[in-house]
């Protein structure tokens, strides 16, 4: 990305007067400057000198000297790169015989750019034309950068040497071009993208092109229509390419797929589809051999790639603020993203995305996310039938990743291509107000979060795994298998006024005892689902020992379930029963549910969302007149609320039909 600062040290033969003084003094006063002192004191160039958006805020340039060695290899050890001028066929014998050598002596491994000085004749074979500004107001333009014969050894025996470029300080020719690509070996390294002793683009490059042929290949047809071709160069370059020039291209591409030709054996261009995968690559290619992978760094820049060819951290993981006890949730700016992306890679229509098709999705990136993994995708959320995910499971999935951990959101957004910045599909909700009565602290209503996080407690075979597995929409199974390692469920949840939130339902296997035990890790729970096997005698004491060893889970709503109530319910064997003991903390008894009961579960599920919203409902030691001031207060706001968006609602049908009245006058 854009450097703060570079340093670019400028050498040359001082008794040979190959005019490196001249170069800098031409370039800083805009004019020929005759009779210089022998060397310049150092010079800074702010960023609004150059033409170039991609130039750093300031680039220093070192005049030197070889009459002070010393001083010449202090200054060369702590330059970005090295601007080397010569002038006659003496000074350009010194350049490989003299000066590359000491530069590999030195250790120094630095872009090197060659400047052929004191061109004047130049001048009367071309007009010059500022090739910097037009390569970046043109990237496809042809590079109109004058060559000659003589580079062209240079260039294949010393692999620092960026480029060459002929100039003259007198004629003002080529210096401000000089410099730019001074800046542009900085700014837009060749080296990660081209191998020049082979003539390759590098894996990385080729790996990361790929990418962004697959994100701007809007249908995934496999091509990059004339479209999709301007889309990509807008993004890249801020404006649309010119028809000519797209026409240009691509007959240039199916010219070099010609049987005869060097690309004879690839499709690179398919007349009435567009530019093939290997025809964007094979195009890189071409920029990067002619000198002009500044184009090819647009792009990537575009797609926020580093110099390293891996994406930019600050963009895979933006800084986000989020107070304590708040929690992330997707915007609708987000939720609108993922639609899009299912609709588009669910190729068949079905509903849902088959293996190939998610294959496919996540071509883009790493891979499925870990946290995705780690919890079963897609068993995690809502399949269809055939175990694909469904619209509905694709959207739970990521909001319960949203909820657990926001970085993996961003950052996958981005690998999949979301143009904007990541923080806008998130938004964070307040943090938990507490409040205090009698001594006792408890959680206030919730109104602006839509994503809540049960965690269900109990002893085992009680029916935690059929619950979450009917949460799911899944079928009751009578092969018990015990739970090792945590399992997740999330799911949509319509509740009263078709409003619609997100459940989180989490079991923790062999993992509970020290879940438990941390009470940081219980603060991020919305609701404890505590469950006992209403057919065991047995079961329940489970609970009743956590509650009372763990002070820490009071503090939290809680709900008691009794599962398996289809069976004979059991006197269990315990202190105090379930019915006494739910009293004695002044909470709702336990509700009784069966897998072979499906209303009962519905009731549950309904239940532990309004205790996440009103959550002093269902926390135990409060006093009914506590809850019901907490009640009264949530009914209250959600009136309120809807009474503004009543208001809202008349202003605005206010206005339309005043307009309406006024445009029929």
């Amino acid at each position: 990305m854009t450097k703060e600062r570079i340093k670019v040290v400028v050498c040359g033969d001082d008794v040979l007067g190959v005019g490196k003084t001249s170069l800098i003094a031409c370039l800083v006063k805009d004019q020929y400057i005759p009779n210089l002192q022998d060397v310049l004191p150092p010079v800074t160039i702010p960023r609004d000198f150059s033409s170039s958006p991609y130039s750093p805020k300031n680039t220093v340039l070192v005049d030197t000297t070889n009459f002070d060695l010393s001083n010449l290899h202090g200054e060369l050890k702590s330059a970005d790169v090295i601007w080397l001028v010569y002038s006659d066929h003496e000074s350009y014998d010194r350049i490989a015989l003299y000066w590359m050598m000491m530069f590999r002596s030195l250790g120094v491994n630095l872009p090197v750019i060659v400047c052929k000085n004191k061109c004047d004749d130049y001048l009367t074979l071309k007009d010059s034309i500022d090739s910097s500004e037009a390569m970046m107001q043109n990237p496809f333009a042809e590079d109109t950068r004058i060559e000659d014969e003589e580079f062209i050894p240079i260039l294949r025996e010393f692999k620092e040497v960026e480029t060459c470029i002929i100039t003259s300080a007198k004629m003002k020719f080529n210096v401000n071009q000089a410099f730019y690509l001074c800046q542009r070996a900085i700014t837009h390294p060749v080296a990660p993208l081209f191998d020049a002793r082979v003539g390759e683009l590098k894996p990385l490059t080729v790996l990361a092109l790929k990418r962004i042929f697959l994100l701007s290949d809007i249908d995934q047809d496999g091509f990059l229509n004339d479209d999709e071709i301007s889309n990509l160069q807008k993004r890249s370059f801020g404006k649309s390419i010119d028809k000519n020039e797209l026409n240009s291209i691509k007959k240039a591409l199916a010219d070099l797929s010609a049987p005869s030709q060097e690309y004879g054996n690839f499709t690179l261009y398919v007349p009435g589809k567009g530019i093939t995968k290997d025809g964007f690559l094979v195009l890189n290619k071409i920029y990067s051999e002619k000198g002009r992978h500044e184009t090819t760094w647009g792009i990537l820049r575009a797609f926020h790639y580093t110099d390293s060819l891996s994406i930019n951290d600050k963009v895979l993981y933006p800084k986000i603020d989020i107070p304590d006890t708040a929690s992330v949730e997707l915007s609708p700016v987000g939720y609108r993203f993922l639609v899009e992306l299912f609709i588009t890679f669910d190729k068949d229509n079905d509903g849902g995305l088959n293996d190939q098709e998610l294959n496919f999705l996540f071509k883009s990136t790493p891979g499925l996310p870990k946290l995705w993994l780690e919890t079963n995708f897609p068993f995690s959320t809502v399949i269809n039938s055939q175990a694909f995910v469904t619209l509905q499971g694709w959207l739970a999935q990521w909001t319960m990743t949203t909820f657990l951990d926001y970085k993996t959101t961003t950052e996958y957004l981005v690998y999949l291509g979301f143009e904007k910045d990541a923080r806008l599909a998130l938004q964070i909700t307040k943090s938990r107000r507490q409040r205090r009565r009698n001594g006792k602290l408890y959680r206030a209503p919730v109104f602006d979060r839509k994503v809540f996080n049960c965690f269900v407690i109990g002893k085992a075979k009680g029916g935690k795994s059929s619950l979450l597995e009917s949460f799911l929409g899944r079928s009751f199974s009578e092969t018990y298998a015990p739970t090792i390692k945590p399992r997740i469920a999330v799911n949509s949840l319509e509740l009263k006024g078709s409003k619609q939130y997100y459940l989180i339902l989490q079991e923790f296997g062999e993992q509970e005892p020290a879940i438990i035990e941390n009470s940081a890790k219980m603060k991020e729970c919305d609701v404890l689902c505590l469950m006992y096997d209403s057919s065991d005698p047995e079961s329940f004491s489970r609970l009743f020992s956590l509650i009372n060893e763990h002070a820490h889970l009071q503090e939290l709503p809680m709900i008691f379930v009794a599962s398996k109530a289809d069976l004979d319910k059991q006197q269990q064997r315990c202190y105090v029963q379930p019915d006494d003991f739910t009293d004695q903390l002044l909470i709702d008894h336990p509700l009784h549910v069966s897998s072979a009961w499906p209303s009962s579960l519905n009731e549950l599920f309904i239940k532990i969302a309004e205790a996440a919203l009103e959550p002093a409902k269902n926390t135990p030691g409060l006093s009914p007149d506590v809850r019901k001031e907490d009640v009264d207060y949530w009914q209250y706001a959600l009136l309120a609320t809807s009474a503004v968006g009543f208001v809202s609602l008349f202003t605005f049908m206010a206005v339309k039909l005043t307009k309406g009245m006024r445009n029929g006058s």
